[in-house]
């Protein structure tokens, strides 16, 4: 692998962890550096959540500080659900930033975000106390609202000609053309020692839904035709018609 930084980037609810997980641990077995490990090493605490190394948004007060172990480090992934900024282009194009972008049916993600929401109480302190962001929706329709703001962000990444643009949907069930796209991308030699083992922990088929540094829950396709009304149908289509069409989804 080249020297840079990989920036696994996701729309909320889309598998963003799963794939976050998956590709910091494939850059791991590849000589890569543990981003937690750089986290706390050079004291980005202030940039980089304790969850998966996440970068709130690619500003540039943000990203800059992020990018300064790279000067001395082996590449290593951070995670993001931001949209495009000038900085980070300016990087991307560069190739210090490798982005990858998962993007996900948004009437799936709305109904993940509402369930999710419902299931941990929120904490608005602090995010090791058990917060849930997704707890301020009231309804299904303050949940597809919400994931409005993600469309815009979705096609600035889908148009990023150095992106690897992956779907949820695609990643569930083409797991093995999937992940070789991804290690493509990556330039990592597939017979590095411990690819498998990586590849077989975040494997759908082979591990228990719940398992930890995934946030993988029920992760089913299309649950939305049963759990919507026909009036939040119609509200979907409304707001994701164009963008459902440009990706190929039934609207």
């Amino acid at each position: 692998m080249k020297t840079q930084i990989v920036l696994s980037i996701g729309m909320p609810r889309a598998g963003s962890a799963w794939c976050y997980n998956l590709t910091h641990d494939l850059v791991v077995a590849a000589g890569g550096a543990n981003a937690r490990s750089i986290r706390e090493k050079y004291r980005l605490q202030r940039f980089l959540t304790e969850i998966n190394c996440l970068i709130p948004s690619l500003s540039f007060h943000r990203l800059l500080p992020v990018m300064v172990p790279i000067a001395f480090e082996a590449p290593y992934v951070i995670n993001s659900h931001g949209g495009r900024k000038p900085l980070a282009d300016i990087f991307i194009k560069s190739g210090l930033l490798k982005p990858t972008f998962i993007s996900r049916d948004p009437r799936d993600t709305a109904l993940s975000a509402f369930e999710y929401g419902q299931r941990v109480p929120a904490d608005k302190n602090a995010f090791q106390k058990g917060f849930n962001f997704f707890s301020q929706f009231s309804t299904i329709d303050d949940a597809i609202h919400f994931m409005e703001r993600y469309i815009p962000v979705a096609n600035g990444w889908l148009t990023c000609d150095q992106a690897l643009n992956v779907r949820y949907e695609d990643l569930l069930l083409n797991y093995a053309h999937e992940t070789q796209r991804l290690i493509d991308f990556l330039e990592i030699d597939a017979n590095t020692p411990g690819l498998d083992e990586v590849l077989e922990r975040y494997d759908p088929a082979s591990r228990t839904s719940r398992e930890k540094g995934t946030h993988f829950v029920k992760g089913k396709i299309g649950r939305y035709r049963e759990a919507f009304t026909e009036e939040q149908k119609a509200l979907s289509a409304e707001i994701f018609g164009t963008y459902l069409e440009a990706q190929g989804y039934e609207v």
